[in-house]
């Protein structure tokens, strides 16, 4: 591990010494930066070569914050405002025998004989809309996307610290759950991000362009979801 300061930030990055010719630069999705040096580089070299590329490992990893939900630090009590779908909403607890979420209005209320288990609830309740809506809100795209020759091998949700989305080598796409507390443009930006990796693996500029081809507001969405919450 070595790192250089660039203006105000520090640039942390893996030196990882190959056979190889030329120097790599590789940001990957949790911003870890990993450089591949030929054997005989210097490390003075190294990071002057890494200098003149800092504002594009920079521009690397604030792409990829797009994926990094922010801390939830909610107290889960009535009047809390909570977000679905891009929309805001407080939350009831309803004293009742029954354990169960639902929303009405502008509300989303959460029955229980025990207010400990509110915070349980209403995550168990997002989890099951998330299965829902991202399956609906994917199917179309998917078919979209058969023209490319690629199809992923399903959908499924688990929860993620550092990303929004993640799609696996063998086609799995995985979507975070609190995804499903964004507008549905920002769903589907995710979606679609993750379904262009089915036919280019890397950030290259024909990722970028079939990105912006089957999502023209791409950048829209990805500034929603940065800001949000």
């Amino acid at each position: 591990m070595h790192s250089f300061d660039f203006g105000s930030k520090k640039i942390v990055f893996t030196l990882l010494y190959t056979k190889r010719k030329t120097l790599g630069i590789t940001v990957n999705p949790d911003m870890d930066i990993i450089v591949k040096a030929p054997e005989e580089s210097s490390l003075e070299l190294i990071e002057k070569k890494l200098r003149k590329r800092a504002a594009w490992i920079i521009k690397q990893q604030n792409f990829f914050l797009t994926f990094h939900p922010k801390p939830n630090d909610k107290k889960f009590v009535s009047g809390e405002s909570h977000f679905y779908l891009g929309k805001q909403y407080r939350i009831e607890i309803i004293h009742d025998k029954k354990n169960e979420v639902h929303y009405k209005g502008r509300y989303i209320q959460v029955n229980t004989n025990n207010r400990n288990n509110v915070k349980e609830l209403l995550n168990d309740w997002y989890r099951l809309k998330a299965k829902e809506k991202f399956e609906a809100i994917a199917e179309p795209l998917i078919e979209r996307f058969k023209k490319y020759n690629v199809e992923p091998t399903g959908i499924y949700i688990q929860e993620m610290k550092t990303r929004w989305g993640s799609c696996t080598p063998n086609g799995k796409i995985i979507l975070n759950p609190e995804l499903i507390k964004t507008p549905k443009g920002c769903i589907e930006y995710v979606i679609i991000h993750e379904l262009c990796h089915l036919v280019h693996h890397s950030h290259n500029q024909k990722f970028m362009d079939l990105q912006a081809k089957e999502s023209p507001l791409w950048e829209r969405w990805k500034k929603k979801l940065e800001q949000f919450g």
